[in-house]
């Protein structure tokens, strides 16, 4: 085994030693209902990868300068890119299965409770208002402040491991490859914890995890495609987390009586909600391999 063989098993040993630690504790979290706890921990296991690197002694420039002139176009993709993608889903979503749509927001009032609602209603806010206030904090100032949540997987998987699969299968097989474990590094908290998906849909526990792959294989496929362009690790990030900030946006019209389908939309962690994302990866792929014939 050479040198660069024994870094990436020491990577992969300590991203998933680490992080599969923090969603055990998370899942603990979950079982007792401490929301707060659960979250707090999955935040934590984000920078797992980061710390992963470090610990492998496998230092590596990701590109940490803003130097981004004449890349404002990326800088756009990053930012806005899948909340177009996910928009797209959501309406093909709602589109097939027009009942699921509750434009009477009775799952944002189902989440907020009675005394959310009370809360809200003595401000003066409609739920309406409250929808599009979520959707401005979504496509504004979300994406950046989840992008510090995400450099700490991003400096991981796009910064240190998807360059040296892609070194080593092509570029195609290496995103490929790196996607899908980036969906098993989930695995845990989507199995015991309901991360995502819950825990009462069609096909549970197993075909949430292996979906999620595949969204995995998609996101981390256009997520690096923007690394390659600007070389600046705070691209993938930004578009890391705008995606965390827009993926939830669509659930809020949805009829609660659909909840348990989530494998299916309206978000784009599901079979029809992810279609554009899917067709947007698969389209790079497809570029990537023509590539490297």
């Amino acid at each position: 085994m050479n040198e660069n063989d024994k870094q990436l098993s020491a990577y992969l040993l300590w991203a998933f030693l680490l992080a599969w630690m923090l969603q055990a504790a998370a899942i603990g979290f979950a079982w007792n209902g401490q929301t707060h706890y659960f979250q707090l921990a999955l935040l934590v296991s984000m920078y797992a990868p980061f710390a992963a690197v470090l610990l492998a002694k496998a230092p590596r420039d990701v590109g940490w300068g803003l130097k981004l002139r004449g890349k404002g176009t990326w800088v756009l993709a990053a930012w806005f890119g899948f909340a177009v993608l996910a928009a797209l889903g959501a309406a093909l979503y709602y589109l097939l299965f027009p009942r699921a749509l509750d434009l009477s927001f009775g799952f944002l009032a189902s989440q907020l409770g009675e005394e959310g609602l009370r809360q809200m209603e003595a401000q003066g806010l409609t739920l309406k208002t409250l929808l599009l206030i979520e959707l401005a904090q979504a496509l504004t100032y979300a994406p950046l402040i989840n992008t510090f949540a995400a450099l700490g997987e991003e400096v991981g998987w796009r910064g240190f491991l998807y360059p040296r699969l892609k070194e080593r299968f092509g570029t195609a097989k290496g995103r490929l490859l790196g996607g899908a474990i980036w969906g098993v590094w989930h695995w845990p908290v989507i199995i015991l914890a309901g991360y995502n998906y819950g825990t009462s849909y069609w096909g549970a526990p197993v075909l949430g995890p292996l979906l999620f792959c595949v969204i995995c294989i998609a996101l981390g496929t256009i997520i690096d495609y923007l690394y390659e362009k600007t070389d600046c690790i705070w691209i993938p990030a930004l578009a890391h987390g705008a995606f965390n900030a827009v993926s939830g946006v669509g659930v809020l019209v949805l009829n609660p009586a659909y909840i348990g389908h989530t494998t299916i939309g309206p978000a784009p962690i599901g079979i029809v909600g992810g279609l554009p994302l899917l067709l947007m990866a698969g389209l790079l792929l497809g570029k990537s391999g023509r590539e490297n014939v």
